[in-house]
């Protein structure tokens, strides 16, 4: 039910719309969302599924080629996507995006070959290593406009195979990949369980939408190149202030490695088993939101209109239950409404 929760249960509401006018129970809203999602998750397994053996995920005019290493007990071994566990359970999905960013091609595919073989240092307890390759050799190949639909398509053809659970997807990235943990993580807070940034710089992102999304900064002390060990501390600093002020938001954690560089020589693994305790929470009590740059129409419960957003948006919404709570309020020079939905991912 999962699945069809978080990722098609508004559709699923609009299916059974006609028959809740007549007095729907709950227990026939849940089969009709499971219906809808069972109807929609067979043809899109259908439709990536030369995608994912192919191992290149299509959408937006780009192309995200992956490699995948599956893992139990910590040993992982090379799978073929969607890489069914031996007894078919939905496992967790741990992105990690590798670094590199402006520059030849070479370099970058010299970079996402590393971040393959990190998976021996970063070794999770059990579910999917998945190294993608950058869509693009640009300094922004992890944050430009194409990489949150190829995620997002990459993700929904997993879970739809079933062999990933939708609530333990994990993004993390080292150097060029953490500047895309960074961007993406607040953008896409809601599709993931814990994020985890390695070795990148902020490029003056706000982390207010992080609210419900565990998040950890890791740098060397020694990595003053762009500052980004300067920069980590004083974004550490502004997630503690956060966390100040919200106490049941805003989890995270900082680490400036003393005597470590730009390589942390593996000390940067801790941050697996931190996210390994997380699951996402789809349906937040309090939702911040800065739709900001690229907008995601939806966002947890939140949705906006189409062709609405901008950099000046701000939302902050809380419930108790179905009751909509004080404070409610939208500090906005673009967006006219918002609407209160099923969280959609």
């Amino acid at each position: 039910m999962n699945a069809a929760r978080s990722l098609l249960f508004g559709a699923a509401l609009a299916f059974a719309a006609p028959a809740y006018a007549a007095g729907l129970s709950l227990e026939d809203a849940e089969a009709a969302a499971q219906k809808a999602w069972n109807d929609y998750a067979d043809g899109f397994v259908e439709e990536t599924a030369t995608e994912l053996e192919n191992e290149a995920i299509e959408a937006a005019g780009q192309t995200l080629r992956f490699k995948t290493i599956q893992f139990s007990n910590h040993k992982g071994t090379p799978c073929t996507a969607p890489c069914a566990a031996e007894d078919g359970h939905a496992q967790p999905l741990f992105i990690s995006l590798h670094g590199g960013g402006g520059g030849p091609a070479e370099i970058n595919d010299e970079q996402w070959q590393n971040q393959i073989a990190l998976a021996s240092t970063y070794k999770p307890a059990e579910g999917i290593y998945l190294a993608p390759r950058a869509p693009t050799n640009e300094w922004d190949c992890w944050h430009g406009a194409g990489v949150d639909p190829l995620l997002e398509r990459l993700i929904r053809a997993l879970v739809a195979a079933g062999t990933v659970d939708p609530d333990r997807v994990y993004l993390m990235g080292y150097s060029a990949g953490g500047d895309g943990v960074y961007a993406l993580a607040p953008r896409m807070a809601d599709r993931f369980a814990a994020a985890s940034m390695m070795a990148g710089h902020p490029n003056g992102v706000s982390l207010r939408s992080l609210r419900n999304l565990p998040f950890s900064i890791q740098v060397g002390a020694d990595d003053t190149e762009y500052d980004r060990a300067a920069v980590a501390a004083e974004y550490g600093a502004k997630l503690d202030a956060l966390q100040k002020d919200d106490t049941e938001g805003y989890a995270h954690f900082t680490d400036i490695h003393a005597g470590k560089g730009h390589w942390m020589d593996g000390e940067d693994a801790k941050a697996v088993p931190w996210m390994e305790g997380f699951t996402r929470n789809t349906d937040p009590d309090r939702i911040v939101w800065e739709p900001r740059g690229l907008v995601h129409r939806h966002f947890y419960w939140l949705a906006v209109p189409e062709g609405q957003g901008g950099s000046d948006n701000e939302i902050v919404a809380s419930r108790d239950g179905q009751t909509m709570a004080s404070p409610f309020w939208c500090d906005s020079t673009t967006t006219s409404s918002i609407s209160i939905s099923p969280s959609v991912s």
